[in-house]
């Protein structure tokens, strides 16, 4: 095993382009095989960025500076453009200065804003959270057919701000969305397929890896039955079938791909690419394989390119999980171990999945 100090050499010498093309290859399936070196690496690579940013700026500054040292101000301001020809002259005479001045500016904050990514910033409009705005959400029909006069009320009449989805971690009512789905809520509640509302509050939120926690909290609700799925701790496989259920309109709908990448956008390790059809709404739904595992939360996609969705693989959800404080449970969170989806046909999966997942709405 090697020390830390051996590791973190490595994991710069990566990052840096050092390695042969063997050792990247074994260090690129080391990263696939063991998820805690591979947040490791994703760690420095934040860590050497804000240093890299840190010392631009404090470049920038020093620069900019210089630049105004060589301006004469006092001189300008005493010539204060009484007459064209002062203007002429005065132009003349700090023409070459203040050209400096603005070059050293001009290059200086270009090249701060390139190698602080402020440019791949821009290319960002390609990338979506899958939040959905739910101003001019309607009652489901099947409440309306109920009657809704006669049924009592179960959260608030108005029907929210921002929607997604969210899923069971256990049976006894914690679920897990994605952090930009509740993010600046006053309050949140979750809904089941057959309509029923329930009141949650927040648990824990990484807004690094796009997770909040949440758990419901309405005295109205029962515990659910075991979970049928579990959550994969390993990667997955380049071309694996997988399916998703969220709500990017009033009731459940499930889509179906595969995984097109084993990074995220712009080769973020911590997520998945999946070929699959996902609109707003879909943010915090599960993604599952074909034999009942979850193994990521749909995020986000790439607008620009049909179908390209985002993932946070499963193994941050798992993290996320360990890094709650216990004292801030109200009840054991243990994610189940036994899959019973298993075997079973896409249809029997969807059957036995569809009341764990919640549509989330924020007020």
């Amino acid at each position: 095993m090697k020390s830390e100090i051996e590791l973190i050499e490595q994991i710069e010498a990566y990052l840096n382009g050092e390695l042969s093309d063997a050792e990247k290859l074994a260090f690129e399936k080391l990263r696939a095989d063991n998820p805690e070196i591979d947040l490791k690496v994703v760690k420095h690579q934040n860590f050497v960025g804000q240093i890299t940013e840190y010392g631009l700026r404090k470049k920038l500054l020093a620069d900019m500076d210089e630049a105004h040292e060589l301006l004469d101000i006092t001189s300008l301001k005493a010539d204060v453009f009484p007459t064209s020809y002062k203007i002429r002259s005065i132009f003349k005479k700090y023409r070459l200065n203040t050209a400096i001045a603005a070059s050293v500016a001009i290059v200086t904050v270009f090249a701060t804003l390139f190698f602080t990514d402020y440019f791949s910033k821009t290319i960002t409009n390609n990338y979506k959270a899958l939040r959905r705005d739910i101003n001019n959400i309607k009652l489901s029909q099947s409440r309306l057919i109920k009657g809704i006069n006669d049924l009592p009320v179960q959260g608030p009449v108005n029907p929210g701000r921002f929607g997604g989805t969210g899923f069971a971690l256990s049976a006894n009512g914690y679920v897990v969305t994605n952090y930009h789905v509740i993010k600046d809520a006053d309050s949140v509640y979750v809904q089941n397929a057959e309509g029923e509302s329930y009141k949650v509050k927040q648990i824990y939120v990484d807004p690094a890896y796009d997770i909040a926690v949440l758990q419901i909290v309405d005295p109205e609700f029962k515990s659910l039955a075991s979970l049928p799925y579990t959550f994969k701790k390993t990667g997955s496989d380049l071309g694996e079938d997988v399916y998703t259920i969220g709500f990017p309109r009033d009731d459940q709908v499930f889509n179906r791909g595969y995984l097109s990448s084993l990074t995220g956008f712009g080769g973020d390790t911590v997520a998945y690419q999946v070929d699959i059809s996902v609109n707003p709404g879909n943010s915090g739904g599960p993604l599952m394989d074909t034999k009942g595992n979850v193994i990521g939360i749909i995020n986000a996609k790439q607008t620009q390119a049909e179908g390209a969705a985002f993932a946070v693989k499963s193994n941050y959800i798992i993290q996320s999980i360990g890094a709650i404080p216990q004292d801030s449970l109200d009840a054991k969170l243990i994610l189940n171990k036994k899959n019973t989806l298993t075997g079973l046909s896409r249809t029997d999966q969807y059957k036995k999945v569809k009341d764990y997942i919640f549509m989330v709405k924020v007020y």
